[in-house]
């Protein structure tokens, strides 16, 4: 199997630094993007600010130098939690631009290298909360984007041999949903209740799924959503 460069962002923690573990260890190249570089990275690394179109861009181009990318993974995001009558419009344009004008910046950059082989993944983090929760107004407004994405870009490029799918997580112990929700807490309680499984998905379990549709035998897989989240979106 051929190893392949692929595009993470928001990837120095949580679910996209274990994307990159994950690919790292199957012989991949990650290339992660983020605001902050961590101590150490399983691949080549860009620290820049996502929320900044222009410096995106030119990050962008710099990654672009160094060879095609075969592969995409939309995963950075923000959320501001607000019920409907508190929500901020500038929050929620903030939200709204990280997480889909990121997407489809990213997207746009890499796929020229993509359709020239006829050969890419494009894998997007959506979420749980876009079957509804109270409180993510802005957040789940863009995740439901990212899941229109998913279908709509599987359509116009399944001739360029590229692949579009989501992983949409439930409550996942990453290091952001820690510093909210410590052990014993009253948010991790009502977390959990909320999950058939009766535990938190863990960022390597994530990671697995994405690491999937990337592979070559995911081929086959285009268009759909799918969701790792303990059963929480069942009943």
């Amino acid at each position: 199997m051929s190893s392949r460069r692929v595009l993470i962002s928001g990837a120095s923690r949580g679910i996209g630094r274990a994307v990159a573990d994950c690919l790292n260890a199957n012989g991949h190249h990650p290339v992660g993007l983020a605001r902050s570089a961590p101590p150490e990275f399983p691949g080549e690394f860009h620290a820049v600010d996502l929320a900044d179109r222009a410096a995106t861009a030119r990050t962008l181009d710099a990654v672009l130098q160094h060879g095609t990318v075969d592969a995409v993974v939309n995963n950075v995001g923000i959320v501001r939690p607000a019920l409907l009558p508190a929500v901020d419009l500038d929050d929620l344009l903030t939200v709204y631009d990280l997480t889909v004008r990121t997407a489809v910046q990213l997207t746009q950059a890499v796929l020229p290298g993509m359709a020239k082989q006829h050969w890419g993944r494009i894998v997007n983090l959506t979420s749980l909360v876009t079957v509804g929760l109270p409180e993510r107004t802005s957040y789940g407004a863009a995740k439901a984007a990212l899941d229109f994405f998913t279908r709509a870009w599987a359509g116009e490029l399944a001739t360029e041999g590229i692949t579009v799918n989501s992983v949409a997580p439930g409550p996942t112990e990453t290091e952001l949903f820690r510093q909210n929700n410590p052990p014993g807490s009253p948010g991790e309680a009502r977390y959990l209740a909320s999950v058939p499984l009766g535990r938190l998905g863990q960022p390597r379990e994530l990671a697995a799924a994405v690491c999937f549709l990337l592979s070559e035998d995911a081929g086959f897989i285009t268009g759909q959503t799918l969701r790792v989240d303990g059963g929480a979106s069942v009943g």
